[in-house]
């Protein structure tokens, strides 16, 4: 028998410890909303109920933590994270080139590009907020205002685990964090203020704008490069003077090598996807370490 909802949260978590912790902190949210909820119905329908047996009742109906852990880990089998590895050819050109057949690929590119918009949003978010919440604190609604710049926060990390989860194929929490809708916001401002996981968004929110241009530079260099030497036979014959700079002046490649520039910029550009790629694995196991 659990007489709180802690005990049951607790026992859930050592039966799901070898789970995914995304998976985790979803399973822990849905539970503890479902039998706060159930309890403030209870007592709001007899004030003089007994906490002990009706939260007993609710997790007999809501099920113990290992049918609840099984459960969680059927609906995670079903419905893992849509981006997954290309099948691997076994020719070696073959897995040099399947790079573009890789979602993962794809979904690394996108997010290079995605990261330099949001890490300039996140960072004027994050600077704004700590600048206004630290100046105002001398004041009255200066508390408030810092609430509302951490619940803030706490959303921006959901938006962004979704964000990598769709792009990366990162499993990422899907579920916010529980708060008691009748908390006070002087309790709910200390139980964010608390919890690590503000402050390391926080700082994921800042790092983000130095990853988000170093991103950005990789795919407008490689990128950039790669499609001008793939497009250095066309302009030379649709415009016939030279594209290629040797010194101070443009200079007509010979036409023999129009295929030898044309496979330089597809190889580059066949690079480039593999960076992005592992650019993508890596970011994605950095923002599970910073957002989980």
């Amino acid at each position: 028998m659990y007489k709180t909802i802690e005990e049951y949260l607790n026992a859930l978590k050592d039966v799901m410890q070898d789970a995914d912790p995304a998976l985790l902190q979803d399973a822990q949210a849905d539970a503890r909303e479902h039998l706060f909820t159930g309890l403030e119905v209870a007592r709001g329908a007899n004030p003089a109920f007994n906490e002990t047996e009706t939260l007993q009742k609710l997790i007999d109906e809501y099920g113990s933590p290992e049918e609840t852990a099984a459960a969680y880990r059927e609906v995670e089998r079903r419905t893992s994270p849509a981006l997954k590895q290309a099948v691997k050819p076994r020719s070696l050109l073959g897995r040099f080139f399947g790079v573009y057949t890789d979602p993962r690929a794809w979904g690394g590119l996108l997010y290079m590009f995605i990261a330099f918009i949001t890490g300039i949003f996140y960072f004027t978010w994050a600077v704004t907020g700590l600048s206004l919440s630290v100046s105002f604190s001398i004041f009255i609604f200066g508390l408030p205002l810092a609430l509302l710049f951490l619940l803030s926060v706490r959303g921006l990390a959901l938006l962004e685990g979704r964000l990598v989860e769709a792009l990366l194929g990162v499993r990422m929490p899907r579920r916010p964090l529980f708060s008691h809708p009748d908390m006070k916001w002087v309790d709910r401002l200390k139980a964010l203020v608390l919890d690590r996981q503000t402050w390391l968004f926080i700082i994921y929110m800042l790092l983000q704008l130095v990853l988000g241009i170093v991103y950005f530079v990789i795919l407008v260099t490689l990128l950039s490069f790669s499609l001008a030497l793939i497009s250095v036979p066309v302009l030379q014959a649709t415009f016939h003077q030279g594209v290629i700079m040797f010194g101070n002046q443009p200079r007509i490649v010979p036409t023999w090598s129009y295929p030898l520039w044309v496979l330089g910029g597809f190889l580059l550009l066949t690079i480039f996807m593999k960076i992005a790629r592992g650019i993508g694995q890596l970011h994605g196991r950095f923002a599970k370490w910073m957002l989980v």
